[in-house]
């Protein structure tokens, strides 16, 4: 009889002991509603972005800065080290810090006076974000096996269309109510704009939510395949993990952060667009855009997920990258011409298009990078994805339009022109380095036949 028939000790293990389903996606979800509450604060700023910038006296570049780079700044500097600590310990107790975190950081942008007290504010809700999805998808892929893993992926990535929704939605309604420009008495507080009250309202609930994630379980490290116990990696180790599949890596991880800089830039100033180009109020831009949000947003996601597993039962070597790339070739053509639409209902329709092709992308992407790497270094390779993609799509995004409508156009009634263009250079350039990540990747798999990718 060969092995192969008959898996024994760590083998045995690691093929039969996965979570039970309830246990497993419990996690899911709740750590999709923790990658909500992470996106309502982001997309809340873009909503508001024209109050804000009227009442602080702050530019276009101004503003993508607050959007972008403030957010960014201890994003990076913080998630190296936690992704360290989350190989190491308890990746739950690591989330549900984080979540506390930055809830509260969301509520502080409601009590500033100042953009620079409103930029500090931010820096620490970067802080406590950086915390969530290293260790996220660390245990998403110790929850899955791989075959379920995209479905998985795709469910936690529904949070950014849930949480750009509900701040859209929630927001408009409030602004609706109370107008973001007025100036409000509150007990305590004294007077308050109506920007305030809307990110004080906004970054309460997260408080509730750190508490709910006890009741998830930390799932037990998985080996790095062929019976193998996890080890943890050393530095040099994971240099020499992504020089090995430099190729794969390079593709996967610089695609994604050039769509995510297409996503950013536009996702920071679709509202700005449709209130300058259609004169559109910010209470009309939450309810009609904020709802293709949430529903073209999480069914793309969904769909991505599920097409991405189907791709690999069918036996599709590279099919969670597949599935990527059908995303990725249908938003060429999407991100480049909403923003030239002559009405608000065409321009809205590309944006739902676009909001549904962007969500596909991501289980099938993340749930090949993870299958690509060990499991000793996957929270400390994806902090390599989470700084790439904020460094290049949170930062430059929102920055590179508005440096193209505050330099080259000079005129901010140009906006849309201006996210045209930096999507007419950044969505190809994702779609080619995409593609040579599909290639790098099929090299692995080859190096690694009969291996945890086989």
């Amino acid at each position: 009889m060969d092995a192969t028939s008959h898996p024994t000790g760590q083998q045995a293990q690691d093929t039969e002991s996965w979570p039970p389903a309830r246990q497993a996606w419990t996690a899911a979800f709740l750590l999709m509603a923790a990658y909500t509450l992470a996106f309502v604060d982001r997309q809340a700023l873009a909503l508001l972005v024209q109050p804000i910038k009227e009442d602080l006296g702050a530019s276009d570049t101004a503003m993508s800065l607050l959007y972008g780079l403030s957010f960014t700044i201890f994003y990076v500097i913080v998630g190296v080290p936690v992704a360290w600590l989350a190989d190491r310990s308890n990746r739950r107790n690591i989330i549900a810090v984080s979540i506390f975190v930055w809830s509260l950081a969301t509520a502080a942008c409601g009590l500033v006076r100042s953009y620079s007290g409103l930029f500090m504010a931010r820096v620490a809700v970067g802080t406590g974000e950086g915390g969530l999805s290293p260790a996220a998808y660390s245990m998403l892929a110790d929850c899955f096996p791989k075959e379920r893993l995209a479905v998985a992926m795709g469910i936690y990535n529904m949070g950014v269309y849930f949480g750009g929704a509900g701040a859209l939605i929630l927001g408009g309604l409030i602004a609706a109510q109370v107008p973001p420009g007025s100036e409000i008495v509150v007990p305590i507080l004294g007077t308050m704009k109506g920007w305030h009250i809307i990110f004080l309202l906004l970054g309460l609930p997260g408080a509730l939510l750190s508490f709910a994630m006890l009741l998830v379980r930390e799932p037990r490290r998985r080996g790095t395949g062929a019976g193998m116990p996890v080890t943890h990696a050393r530095l040099g180790e994971i240099f020499a993990q992504l020089g090995r599949h430099a190729r794969a890596y390079f593709g996967i991880i610089i695609g994604f952060s050039l769509m995510i800089l297409v996503g950013n830039g536009t996702g920071a100033w679709i509202p700005a667009f449709l209130e300058r180009s259609y004169g559109m109020s910010i209470s009309e831009i939450g309810a009609s855009y904020g709802w293709m949000v949430f529903f073209c947003g999480t069914t793309g996601a969904l769909s991505g997920g599920f097409c991405a597993s189907w791709l690999q039962r069918r036996g599709f070597v590279n099919g969670n990258l597949l599935a990527a790339v059908i995303g990725f070739s249908v938003l060429i053509p999407l991100t480049v011409g909403f923003p030239l639409m002559p009405t608000a209902g065409l321009a809205l329709a590309g944006i739902g298009g676009m909001n549904f092709f962007a969500g596909f992308n991501f289980g099938g992407g993340l749930a090949a990078l993870q299958e690509l790497t060990p499991n000793g270094m996957r929270a400390q390779v994806s902090v390599i994805y989470m700084l790439s993609i904020n460094l290049i799509g949170s930062t430059l995004g929102p920055t590179a339009v508005a440096m193209v409508t505050d330099f080259v156009f000079a005129d901010p009634s140009r906006l849309g022109e201006s996210i045209s263009l930096v999507c007419a250079v950044a969505s190809p350039l994702a779609l080619v380095l995409l593609l040579i990540g599909m290639s790098g990747l099929r090299a692995a798999r080859a190096e690694r036949a009969g291996g945890e990718l086989a």
